[in-house]
């Protein structure tokens, strides 16, 4: 990779190449470039740096473990290295991004947060960012996330967020991500949107990868520590793709390999799957052009996965742009594999990981056997599967 990637991307566009930029109403223009400008304002602060550095270590728990899985390692013939931010508050990596543009929030004088969330991990994120930063917490989430993620729920609600169902459409990400940019329209004077993922409109891809990169910092300075150099690959699990983005954006331009799991669903041609960049084609979606999963009239098809995290049509503009560069290789996980490597993970290591996560675990499997018994894999566990012991429960029968 060219020494040239650092500071290419997003140009004042707001473009990856020929993906990304604002494609956002007139209405909602001012908004996007007041948070342009506070967040190229704020965020290079020492002030800033200093508070969220504070927020991230002694209230969220970084830095995260870097671990060897020394079991899993044996059954799978190379070094498997464990990024744990399953461990951070909260049990997933986003509250590194919620924490992030809450304090961002702040500065700029907004009083509410609005946003969406899938698996719930986010909107649990933000509702626990609120609290931490006194600001008032809206969630939109779709009806079908709902059912199959009460667990994060509960949690919403019970850190003072107001849960809003969402009845439209396929009822999980996509629907939520509409409603809630609908509601930020009518309520941007006291109100940020909190994008969850690197998606949506300039600086929303960005701003997300900045906070989201102390996932990759943090992996290089602790492989070095432990393994005395850099790893052969990282591999995480891409639906919109901040934690994968966030694990590898520091890599970039290293000799460093770089997988990311898309959901395969059920997998065949079933046409249930989550797959836009191997499947999509280019168009644009809330705000930003982008791989998506489209008919051949151009309208957006429903997604799917095991995990509600992955069940989105479209993935961050970045990712797009790495994947044309040949930078990015994308491996196809089904549901079954997935819950293959949550069952194994759990049993072998005692980690039980996010459904999400269990995709990046499969896909290392997968290409681990391409390595030699000295070389490193590290992956991503994006997030803790307390959430998923519904849906595990259910697709695995254990019995009482």
């Amino acid at each position: 990779m060219a020494k040239s990637y650092y500071g290419k991307y997003p140009d004042e566009r707001g473009k990856y190449g020929k993906y990304g930029g604002r494609y956002a109403p007139e209405i909602l223009m001012p908004a996007l470039e007041e948070l342009d400008a506070a967040f190229a304002k704020f965020y290079p602060q020492q002030r800033f740096k200093t508070e969220l550095k504070q927020l991230l270590k002694d209230f969220a728990g970084r830095p995260t473990p870097l671990y060897f899985a020394g079991n899993l390692s044996k059954r799978w013939g190379c070094n498997i290295y464990l990024k744990r931010e399953d461990l951070l508050h909260g049990g997933a990596h986003k509250l590194n991004n919620t924490l992030g543009q809450g304090l961002l929030a702040k500065y700029m004088g907004k009083t509410k947060l609005v946003t969406e969330t899938g698996a719930g991990q986010h909107g649990y994120g933000t509702a626990i960012a609120g609290a931490q930063l006194g600001l008032e917490v809206k969630v939109f989430m779709g009806d079908e996330d709902i059912k199959r993620q009460h667990y994060n729920v509960y949690r919403i609600q019970l850190s003072g967020a107001q849960l809003v169902p969402v009845h439209s459409g396929s009822r999980t990400l996509k629907d939520a991500i509409n409603e809630g940019m609908r509601y930020w329209i009518s309520h941007v004077e006291d109100t940020h949107y909190l994008m969850g993922s690197v998606v949506g409109p300039h600086p929303y891809p960005m701003i997300v990868r900045e906070f989201q990169r102390i996932i990759g910092k943090e992996i290089k300075q602790q492989i070095v520590e432990q393994a005395g150099r850099l790893p052969n690959g990282i591999v995480a699990c891409i639906g919109g793709g901040s934690n994968a983005m966030g694990a590898m954006y520091d890599f970039i331009e290293d000799d460093v390999a770089l997988y990311g799991a898309e959901a395969a669903g059920e997998g065949g041609d079933t046409g249930k799957h989550s797959l836009p960049l191997t499947r999509g084609r280019l168009g644009v979606l809330h705000g930003a052009a982008t791989y998506l999963l489209q008919d051949d009239f151009g309208n957006i098809k429903e997604s799917h996965s095991v995990s509600a995290g992955l069940d989105y049509p479209g993935v961050g503009p970045e990712h797009a742009l790495l994947k044309d560069l040949g930078r990015l290789q994308v491996g196809e996980i089904t549901d079954q594999e997935a819950l293959d490597a949550c069952v194994e993970l759990s049993r072998v290591e005692g980690i039980i990981p996010a459904l999400e996560s269990s995709h990046a675990l499969a896909y290392g499997k997968r290409i681990a056997q391409n390595y030699h018994p000295e070389d490193i894999l590290v992956i991503n566990v994006s997030g803790n599967g307390g959430k998923d012991l519904d849906i595990l429960q259910k697709r695995l029968r254990f019995d009482l």
